[in-house]
């Protein structure tokens, strides 16, 4: 009897876990094919691109013309934005092109040969200086930064600062541009936070909300460069206390937390706290509020994809994921292979999803 028992038993027990086993492949089974419609609704890996590999068809005139030494077509096309109120969307009209000269500058110079006083070419010049003194200098931390890099960043910089009085005297005394191009100076030769601060009264004077000017702002007042947590945050504090829905200056605060969370290597806990989620919240909400046609609206989506992530709601970070299709935007843009690393967190968030599903 008690070797029946025991048998009936055994039988119970290799039951038991025969039917754990089919339960745990089934719901493997489960999560795989949700996995599986999940990625289908994003863009393949392979179809990802950077905004650059797919400029509008007259910005891609532009950058043609420029290779082929043609700057009348580039002052044809900056020239279209003249009448343009938005400061911002003037400057990343102008960027792309800023960016091909730092790399081959041979039509710029001619432009500013024969135009010597032409706004456009100056600060063209002026941001295409900074671009190439970045690239020389890299994105490393100051330790890694050899001293001809360095040698190298400086002397480029103190050009482009040089330029940039050139342009403020040549452009439209309400134009805030030639003003926003300095932030980058003042940041790589070490302005000090007085004078940064003069710069700044002067980018606001003419433009309080200009998102770009902001972006480089919040670097000139982080940790890492020639502030603090507590400036940084108030910096951004000020920034926000009256931008006007849909700006997109709340990327702002995301972007501040992660400069804090990074340097104070506080782990992910830190994204989950009150005060970042509220911050996400209220990126979300402007989001809502952007015009579609907004340059950085791509951008922002990608900081609140990441952010929603960190914050642990990936349901929200698939949704942005879906909105931005093919580009690849955000802080992404900081790694070698941008593509791969965004690819990475899309799937991160798709098997976090599925592992929370009821199946």
């Amino acid at each position: 009897m008690v070797f029946v028992s025991l048998v009936v038993l055994v039988v119970l027990v290799v039951l038991a876990v025969a039917g754990k086993l089919v339960v745990s492949r089934v719901v493997r089974e489960r999560r795989s094919h949700l996995e599986t419609e999940l990625r289908n609704r994003l863009v393949p890996r392979e179809q990802l691109v950077l905004r650059e590999d797919e400029p509008s068809a007259e910005l891609a005139a532009a950058l043609d013309a420029a290779r082929a030494g043609d700057w009348r077509t580039v002052s044809e096309y900056l020239a279209e934005a003249d009448s343009d109120r938005d400061a911002n969307r003037r400057w990343m009209r102008m960027e792309p092109l800023s960016t091909a000269a730092a790399k081959e500058d041979h039509w710029l110079r001619r432009w500013r040969e024969e135009e010597p006083r032409n706004a456009a070419a100056a600060l063209l010049q002026t941001d295409a200086l900074v671009q190439l003194a970045w690239e020389i200098r890299s994105g490393r931390y100051a330790s890694e930064v050899t001293m001809e890099q360095a040698d190298g960043f400086h002397r480029v910089l103190r050009e482009a600062e040089q330029t940039a009085r050139e342009a403020v005297e040549l452009a439209p005394a309400e134009d805030p541009n030639p003003w926003v191009a300095q932030i980058a100076v003042a940041m790589g030769l070490g302005w000090s936070q007085e004078d940064f601060r003069k710069l700044w009264a002067e980018v606001t004077a003419r433009d309080p909300h200009h998102l770009r000017a902001h972006e480089g702002a919040l670097q000139y007042w982080c940790a890492k460069w020639h502030g603090s947590h507590e400036l940084m945050h108030a910096f951004v504090d000020t920034a926000l206390a009256d931008a006007p829905a849909g700006s997109l200056l709340t990327t702002l605060r995301v972007r501040a937390y992660f400069e804090q969370i990074t340097r104070d290597e506080s782990g992910a806990a830190a994204y989950r706290t009150p005060e970042f989620t509220a911050a996400v919240d209220a990126l979300l909400a402007d989001l809502e509020q952007a015009d579609p046609a907004h340059p950085q609206l791509q951008a922002a989506r990608g900081w609140a994809a990441w952010s929603l992530v960190m914050n642990a709601r990936v349901a929200h970070a698939f949704e942005q994921f879906q909105a931005m299709g093919r580009e690849v935007a955000g802080p992404w843009r900081n790694y070698d292979d941008p593509q791969a690393a965004f690819d990475r967190m899309r799937e991160i968030t798709v098997q976090a999803i599925a592992r929370m599903a009821k199946v």
